[in-house]
């Protein structure tokens, strides 16, 4: 295994192997977006990734199709500059909470906190200062294929209470996983939920749309949802809607059905409540993509996963090589808390006190279907 560090703009060279991207010697940052910089991981089977400071976004996943041909897999950019006006989200790592709070509001301990609103009367995935739109400070760990990233967010920010520490570890390991470890520590009781942000196209980032993927959805209720995709605090069965993917269906196939949950999302845009017990790591979902037979697993030790199908990419983000990314060409799968748990007591608690460390662990595997 083998990682390479690369800095747009500086150079800072290492005992072990270094290169500068390609997509940086073609683009060079100017000040001053001169802090910009990328890291990359591979592995001893060729699979490789790319992350950026900026968000901690996963900006390129190569992995191979069943013929061995390698794919990146996820939607982003040619040059890391790009992601400074483009899409709020490719890649990116999602804080203090991820996804929705309705009207961005919450209480603790009888105090009521008003967060910034990004998603009309909401707060969505941080607020638009969240931890997507920092600088993160990354160390590669040399032994470990690893990149250790770290933030503190200061009492404040966003309207969140508390000075939050935050280390992020991304791993690709020689079993073609991205293993993401999350940890944190507060000065003063708030909120948390932390989760990562890829948009993925199994067959190639922009190459079609993704409904002819197979998923599994491993939870047998979801959360419905009002017109702005606030829960309404109901866990509802999957049982005999388009929301059951206990057994294997194509995204696509049920997607367009006259059903007001997925109207509201503009197809699939809910949380699913996980079948486990507390905290283990268990698979999630599993996606399979037929052409190229790469297929994706979800690991988590979280209690909910956010299935997203790309409803609202509408062509307007150009990406790599120059192509739209189009209507329902990438899903995301957000291993999570509930959204707007802070507001419903009967979701899993998001709270976190002095003296507790939030942890959580997801894991996105790369295979192929055997031929």
């Amino acid at each position: 295994m083998k990682w390479i560090y690369s800095v747009v703009g500086i150079a800072l060279l290492f005992s072990c192997s270094y290169k500068k991207n390609k997509n940086e010697m073609d683009h060079p940052v100017a000040s001053p977006v001169d802090s910009l910089k990328s890291y990359a991981l591979s592995n001893s089977h060729g699979v490789s990734m790319n992350v950026t400071n900026y968000g901690g976004r996963i900006i390129s996943l190569l992995v191979p199709d069943k013929n061995g041909k390698l794919g990146d897999v996820v939607l982003g950019y040619d040059s890391l500059r790009q992601y400074l006006n483009g899409n709020l989200y490719f890649g990116a790592m999602i804080g203090r909470y991820g996804n929705r709070i309705a009207n961005g509001k919450f209480s603790l301990n009888g105090k009521e906190f008003q967060l910034a609103k990004n998603n009309g009367a909401n707060a969505l995935h941080g607020g638009p200062g969240g931890f997507h739109k920092v600088y993160w400070k990354v160390t590669p760990i040399r032994d470990g294929n690893a990149l250790k990233m770290t933030y503190h967010s200061a009492d404040g920010e966003e309207g969140y209470p508390g000075n939050l520490d935050v280390t992020v570890t991304y791993t690709l390991t020689d079993k073609n996983e991205v293993v993401i470890d999350y940890e944190a520590t507060t000065d003063q009781e708030t909120i948390i939920n932390l989760t990562h942000h890829s948009f993925f196209n199994l067959a190639g980032a922009g190459n079609g749309d993704v409904l002819n993927h197979e998923l599994i959805i491993d939870g047998e209720e979801f959360c419905p949802v009002d017109a702005g995709l606030i829960p309404t605090g109901e866990l509802k069965n999957v049982k005999g809607t388009p929301f059951d993917f206990l057994v294997l269906h194509k995204i696509g196939e049920r997607i367009n059905q006259l059903d007001d949950q997925l109207q509201f999302g503009k197809g699939y845009d809910h949380n699913w409540v996980l079948r486990k017990k507390g905290n283990e790591l268990s698979m999630a979902a599993k996606v399979t993509e037929p052409l190229s037979g790469r297929i994706m697993e979800v690991w988590t030790t979280e209690p909910g996963l956010q299935f997203y199908s790309g409803n609202f990419l509408n062509g307007k983000d150009v990406g790599k090589g120059n192509i739209p990314y189009n209507y329902r060409s990438a899903f995301c799968l957000e291993a999570q808390h509930f959204p707007d748990s802070p507001n419903h007591s009967n979701f899993p608690s998001a709270v976190l006190k002095p003296g507790e460390t939030y942890r959580q662990k997801t894991i996105y595997k790369f295979s192929v279907a055997a031929k």
